[in-house]
């Protein structure tokens, strides 16, 4: 069903924002910059527009496809030349998300074409979303048009609807043939990203990212992990958060956090990288979806 106009005003305003955060991150993305140094500034830039970070800034560097942020002690991690980074930006107003990513490839043009292979598949399948379709032919069709370029698609991570609060809300935009995904409905927001690879095509991950959910209340065996779970669950709600945002609550956030996945109120996200260590690029807009197409927000 329709969105009302004051919903779609704040989708449109955190896409907008979102936008610019983007284009403003990808410019500090160069050889010797520090990744910790470029999601700070670029969440600095989201709050001084008066939004919020939906989610911390993801910086994903050559074969990590997704879900990496720097720790608040990790000033020394830096960009190098030929590095191929996504930069996945997320912003909320009053809740209401808009999602973006692109692929910066520091200093070199070796992996131009798989860039444009991404933000092809991004554009057809945006072409392709109105109220009726099935998704899987979207799926179909982000498979296609990598696999014209000579790489093959992630089949492993999806594109997502969105909610107030949620950023993955349940419906999954494939990048990949697949015999159900649903059908695409007037009001729906979703965040379409294919993700492509001269690898596999397949991600898989278990190392800890420094991104975290809220799961539940729970009981933490230390002071500081239950002062730092209200703060969570207050703060962050269920949208996702990292360690160096928890450095303004507690002294010894890495302490705390393992403490709270330990007791099962918190998860962590896997660092998620291609399984043959291929190199990997992305592109991502948020779209609404009216009665005779998508419009993108971001």
């Amino acid at each position: 069903m329709p969105i009302p106009l004051e919903v779609v005003n704040k989708y449109r305003l955190a896409g907008a924002i979102a936008r610019e955060a983007r284009i403003y991150g990808a410019g500090l993305i160069s050889e010797n910059a520090s990744l910790l140094e470029v999601a700070n500034t670029v969440e600095a830039f989201i709050l001084s527009k008066g939004a919020r970070p939906a989610f911390p800034v993801n910086i994903a560097v050559n074969e990590v496809a997704a879900h990496f942020t720097p720790r608040h002690d990790e000033p020394d991690l830096r960009f190098r030349t030929g590095d191929v980074v996504k930069l996945d930006v997320g912003v909320q107003v009053d809740g209401y998300i808009g999602d973006t990513a692109m692929t910066v490839e520091i200093g070199t043009g070796k992996w131009t074409a798989m860039k444009e292979a991404v933000e092809e598949a991004l554009r057809v399948a945006i072409g392709m979303v109105r109220p009726g379709v099935d998704l899987s032919l979207v799926g179909a069709a982000i498979e296609t048009t990598i696999a014209a370029r000579g790489f093959k698609a992630v089949e492993n991570l999806t594109g997502h609807s969105l909610e107030r609060l949620v950023l993955h809300a349940g419906i999954s935009v494939p990048n990949v043939k697949e015999k159900t995904a649903g059908t695409v409905r007037e009001g729906d927001v979703l965040a379409i990203e294919p993700f492509a690879t001269n690898g596999m095509g397949r991600v898989d991950g278990k190392k800890n990212s420094s991104i975290y959910r809220f799961v539940r209340k729970r009981f933490a065996r230390t002071s500081e992990a239950r002062h730092l779970l209200k703060e969570i669950e207050a703060s962050f709600t269920a949208l996702p958060f990292c360690e160096r945002w928890c450095t303004r609550y507690v002294l010894e956030p890495a302490a705390a956090l393992e403490n709270l996945v330990r007791c099962g109120a918190i998860s962590y996200y896997p660092t998620l990288r291609e399984v043959d260590d291929g190199i990997v690029t992305q592109a991502e807009h948020t779209v609404i979806v009216g009665p005779d197409g998508a419009t993108v927000t971001t």
